[in-house]
């Protein structure tokens, strides 16, 4: 008889954000999130305890998700920046450096957790308001007749991922096929029926990144040795070619049959009969005229040998992830059964060719007017092909977004600091009602503003990593960074601010960003926009996901600040 242990009472902690454990845990979160931050971040190696896969990284999606933490504080605030990497793909590590030094600050301040909860979210609605007027100096709007803010967007991207191992040329090379793939999925014409094309990624290792390329259509890949198996005698049809696409297993198992019990009569041979059944489906197929069988599972032998001697080509095993792009491709309905198809459920391509790219083969399939695309990435080892994937996708997605909010903000750190300028300056003259509705003094509010604003300067000193000097002037509140053998106030007039808009012959007066200057405010949106249009290349970031990631930050800091106790379950 097993021995019975009593149940051990769960272990409720209070006042968690005081204890010594927590804070020396945040600041090592916040280290790690700062030092992979930007075009010169350092690269991090994630693996789990025991072993196994190592991923070299700077992205924040492989960097959080493969975090194992042990403290609830620190699982609350990866969780958030995790949920908002998986809504918007990007500047989920702005989002942490943000939420972590605001953090830092809050809990240094002699006020009480929800008198700062209530001013930091008055502050969050006065950074969002700015953000989103036609005043704000710091944004874009995305003109689509011309590609210049989507290349610029995409090349910022990625530059700003070191384990890419990519060289400028190399940029803006696989930028130009992502503003390719991204414009040709979008519909030339508006309507209730159309819908966002599909970009699906092919990664090869070993080629250079400049043998990526942009391929209209879906490439599946094909072994060498099943080339010669699969490919009917007279090669693979040419042109208006009809399509099959199954979902079902057409291997002639039970597995698909749905549970319960099989009765099998005496003298019956099952394998023969769902054999039989399969031919009769091929038959069908080869009446109906069909020339490619397309099978997310697996197709018996039989079956294929069947339809490559009747000029079929069948090929299995192409997964799920495919299904719903070749479905919007081709027009074909997936069968999910072995019963005869109506010829509504086939699907149409223009043509289906055979292409080499590096040492794989693929199947190359052609779609009439449609909108799937295939991107074929290339990078010289295992580390930079998956960085440069996940990099890609997340560009792909901010693309996207920019149709449903087409502005995009100034990179660099110029944001930052140019938020953290302009809440300096408004929080200056903040009218007594509102602070009566705060519940707050003068004096409270004027120190969560500075709290809320270094913070913001923090995030933008974060994009130094090799001991320069980083300033801001005080005409628009932008970031600079000087190498450390530079003296700030003799910088050549070549020199250019973070997102590239301004240079050192624009003038202003230049002080050491996060340390104390006299409030300016900023010049507006209708000052600069001379110089908007003449530059040819700027440090773009994505406006939405921006937005959000202050929001989620600000949010997240407000909802650990609350926490009062922990419990925690010993058993």
């Amino acid at each position: 008889m097993e021995r019975v242990e009593l149940k051990k009472p769960s272990l409720c902690t209070a006042g968690p954000l005081t204890s010594a454990s927590l804070r020396e845990a945040l600041r090592v979160m916040q280290m790690m999130v700062t030092s992979c931050y930007g075009p010169n971040g350092r690269l991090k190696q994630v693996h789990n305890g025991s072993g196994g896969c190592v991923t070299t990284t700077s992205h924040s999606s492989a960097l959080l998700g493969g975090l194992s933490l042990s403290h609830p504080v620190l699982q609350v605030l990866v969780a958030s920046i995790r949920n908002h990497i998986s809504t918007f793909s990007d500047c989920g590590l702005f989002a942490a450096i943000l939420c972590c030094n605001l953090l830092e600050r809050c809990l240094r301040l002699p006020l009480s957790s929800h008198k700062m909860i209530r001013i930091t979210k008055s502050l969050l609605d006065v950074c969002l308001t700015y953000l989103k007027s036609e005043d704000c100096a710091c944004k874009v709007n995305v003109d689509f007749t011309h590609s210049r803010w989507l290349l610029d967007m995409t090349r910022s991207i990625l530059a700003s991922k070191p384990a890419c191992m990519m060289t400028m040329k190399e940029v803006d090379h696989v930028s130009l096929l992502i503003v390719k793939s991204f414009l040709h999925k979008v519909p030339s014409e508006s309507g209730p029926d159309r819908v966002l094309g599909r970009t699906l990624t092919v990664t090869i290792e070993g080629p250079s990144v400049m043998q990526s390329a942009f391929v209209p259509g879906m490439l599946i890949e094909v072994s060498p040795y099943s080339w010669s198996r699969l490919m009917p005698s007279s090669g693979p049809p040419s042109a208006d070619v009809t399509l099959a696409l199954f979902s079902v297993s057409l291997c002639g198992e039970f597995s698909d049959a749905g549970d319960g019990a099989v009765e099998v009569m005496a003298g019956v041979d099952p394998e023969k009969v769902i054999l039989d059944e399969l031919i009769v489906l091929g038959k069908q197929m080869v009446d109906d005229h069909v020339q490619i069988l397309l099978c997310q599972k697996v197709i018996h032998p039989s079956l294929k040998q069947y339809l490559k001697e009747r000029g079929v080509l069948a090929v299995d095993r192409i997964g799920a992830a495919l299904m719903e792009p070749l479905t919007q491709m081709t027009g074909a309905q997936p069968i999910a059964s072995l019963c005869p198809a109506p010829t509504t459920c086939y699907g149409r391509l223009r043509q289906i060719s055979q292409v080499s790219y590096g040492n794989k083969q693929y199947l190359h399939l052609v779609p009439y007017e449609t909108a799937v695309c295939s991107i074929v990435l290339c990078n010289r080892n295992e580390t930079s092909v998956k960085e440069l994937k996940r990099t890609c996708q997340t560009a792909e997605h901010t693309l996207n977004l920019l149709l449903k909010d087409p502005w995009l903000l100034l990179g660099g750190g110029c944001t930052e600091a140019h938020v953290a300028a302009y809440i300096r300056h408004k929080s200056l003259s903040v009218h007594s009602r509102y602070l009566k509705e705060l519940g707050c003094t003068a004096s409270e509010y004027k120190l969560v503003a500075d709290c809320f604003c270094s913070a913001f300067e923090a995030a933008a000193r974060s994009l130094e990593h090799d001991g320069g000097e980083v300033l801001t002037d005080l005409q628009d509140g932008h970031f600079w960074s000087v190498p450390p053998d530079i003296d700030g106030e003799h910088v050549d007039t070549k020199h250019v601010c973070g997102c590239r808009l301004l240079n050192q012959g624009d003038g202003a007066k230049w002080t050491v960003l996060g340390s104390p200057y006299e409030p300016f405010s900023p010049r507006n949106r209708t000052e600069i926009s001379s110089l908007l249009l003449a530059k040819e290349t700027l440090v773009l970031d994505s406006f939405t996901a921006k937005c959000n990631a202050i929001r989620v930050a600000v949010d997240t800091t407000g909802l650990i600040l609350d926490v009062a106790y922990v419990i925690k379950d010993e058993n």
